[in-house]
């Protein structure tokens, strides 16, 4: 019935009422109506989509991309599920393959200009970024008054830099929907902008709409805490940013306690003697910078992309995704056999091909949770570097706690969660030194402030890199910079990001608690944990 239904046209009550309620963002509503129907009649694949749809609004990524293929399985001339599988690889982190699907899509239905939409955001993935402005300017030019498409034009001109233009596309987008939270954030997210009390007020009353969608609330109540801080009303900042954070956190709960065991696997596993055993891909290519998001791991990165032999990318998703799918990590990396090593270094240097753009010797990688994948990356690339950028943990949490990231960082949501991953990052970290003394090499974002040019010597000769004055004023490079701290880094080094924490410690308590020893220890690691 499904497939017949689904081609004559044919729409059963209950998918009536699901669609409604996806619409209106009742995502538990869909979910109790589409799993029964779909028990009913298992080959619908307007069901099957619906209920991907869904997975992928709640963060469950893989599993909407086993459902899009299970449609497109069943019906393979589905475009509409195929446009879905392409934007969900491209959230995957697989925009190589998200961009393949597109020519299928456009050959279906050639004049969409939602597919023309999604094209833009896959080649922006890929680092495309001026083919990506150019396919939005068409978008545009064909539908002018659409908020998001406007919303996406801005974050790929923010990413080249072009501040002005971003503002504008966002301040246009507000003007037509200002209640689309996320066009708000995006304008506090580029720090550079203080909003004033005629956006605050349209921003409360946004929040007061009792028909606001929850992701369109919790972007609100972020971009609101950014206001209340330029302002310097912290009590009424920290408020916004606790309801922000309650209501992510709803949607996308963090275990801390399955990290500690992950780290503890980690220690007991990767011995001095495991690491340095011979194995995987000679290539000196990359170097990684790991660590806490919001640690300055950006900065490292604009440092080194100004050297004439070095390539920045961006926060990659190659390294777990292959560390991963070697069975059950980190038990699974050990078991590797030397050519095992070798041939996952080179898919490593395969996948992330994909985004370099120059013939440089050297690129950057800076996932910063590619922290717990360290000994893995020893494994499979002996030669690599290998750069820790830590922050001292009340000035880096509490950057994460401010920090709405879209994706990926679940344990930012609550303050305890992000004192247990900072201190359980310490202690994998103080296991590397231990086991392999001078291995990485660690930024301490506070004397990098402090005597920028003594840090960045050191750091360059730990990568076998001569000094370049050009790494000195890494801001004026006009590469394209896609992580929150993009404006930030198009300007010189600045103090005043250290200390904001101070303002909020009234707050801070839980924080403290779960950093125990690693708080007072820093910069260096505690003697024990």
């Amino acid at each position: 019935m499904g497939t017949e239904a689904t081609r004559a046209g044919h729409w059963h009550p209950r998918l009536i009422e699901a669609a409604a309620a996806l619409n209106e963002n009742r995502l538990d509503v869909a979910e109790r109506l589409l799993k029964p129907h779909l028990q009913d009649d298992p080959f619908d694949v307007r069901a099957i989509r619906m209920l991907a749809e869904l997975a992928a609004r709640i963060g469950r990524l893989k599993d909407s991309e086993t459902l899009l293929r299970r449609a497109l399985e069943i019906d393979p001339n589905f475009t509409a599920a195929r446009a879905n599988l392409a934007m969900v690889l491209g959230r995957l982190g697989r925009p190589s393959e998200a961009l393949g699907l597109l020519d299928e899509i456009f050959e279906a239905e050639p004049d969409r200009v939602g597919h023309l939409n999604l094209k833009a955001a896959t080649l922006g993935r890929l680092g495309d970024f001026e083919q990506a402005l150019e396919l939005y300017r068409q978008v545009l030019d064909r539908a002018p008054n659409q908020p998001r498409v406007l919303m996406s034009y801005g974050h790929m001109l923010k990413t080249v830099g072009r501040l002005d233009e971003a503002i504008a596309a966002y301040r246009r987008a507000i003007e037509l929907n200002p209640a689309l939270g996320e066009v708000w954030w995006s304008l506090a997210n580029l720090k550079t902008v203080r909003f004033s009390e005629g956006d605050i007020a349209a921003m409360e009353q946004a929040l007061g709409r009792s028909d606001l969608r929850d992701d369109d609330r919790f972007h609100v109540e972020f971009a609101l805490a950014k206001a209340h801080h330029d302002l310097g009303r912290s009590d009424t900042a920290f408020a916004h940013l606790e309801a922000g954070n309650r209501l992510r956190r709803k949607y996308h709960p963090f275990n801390a306690g399955h990290l500690s065991q992950l780290v503890d696997r980690s220690i007991e596993l990767f011995t001095a003697e495991v690491l340095k055993s011979p194995g995987g891909s000679p290539a000196p290519d990359p170097i990684f910078i790991v660590g806490m998001p919001r640690a300055g791991s950006t900065l490292v990165e604009q440092i080194l992309s100004s050297h004439s032999l070095v390539e920045g990318t961006s926060e990659l998703p190659d390294m777990p995704a292959i560390a991963r799918g070697r069975g059950n990590y980190p038990t699974s990396a050990v078991g590797l056999s030397v050519e095992e090593r070798k041939e996952a270094g080179e898919e490593y240097l395969k996948r992330s091909a994909v985004q370099r753009r120059t013939d440089r010797p050297f690129f950057v990688d800076k996932l910063p949770n590619n922290w717990t994948f360290v000994p893995f990356i020893q494994l499979v690339l002996p030669n690599a570097k290998i750069i820790d950028a830590r922050r001292h943990p009340l000035g880096c949490c509490f950057s994460n706690y401010r920090q709405h990231f879209a994706r990926g960082q679940d344990f930012t949501y609550d303050l305890e969660d992000l004192g247990r991953y900072y201190s359980d990052y310490v202690r994998l970290m103080a296991h590397v030194d231990n086991v392999l003394p001078g291995r990485v090499h660690r930024v301490i974002y506070e004397r990098m402030v402090d005597d920028t040019e003594r840090e960045i010597r050191a750091l360059l000769d730990y990568c076998g890199l001569e000094f370049e004055p050009a790494c000195l004023s890494f801001y004026e490079t006009d590469r394209a910079v896609r992580t929150p701290s993009s404006e930030q880094v198009r300007r010189p080094i600045y103090r005043d990001a250290t200390e904001e924490w101070i303002s909020y410690e009234p707050h801070l308590g839980p924080l403290k608690e779960a950093l125990g020893p690693v708080l007072n220890a820093y910069p260096d690691a505690p003697v024990t944990f």
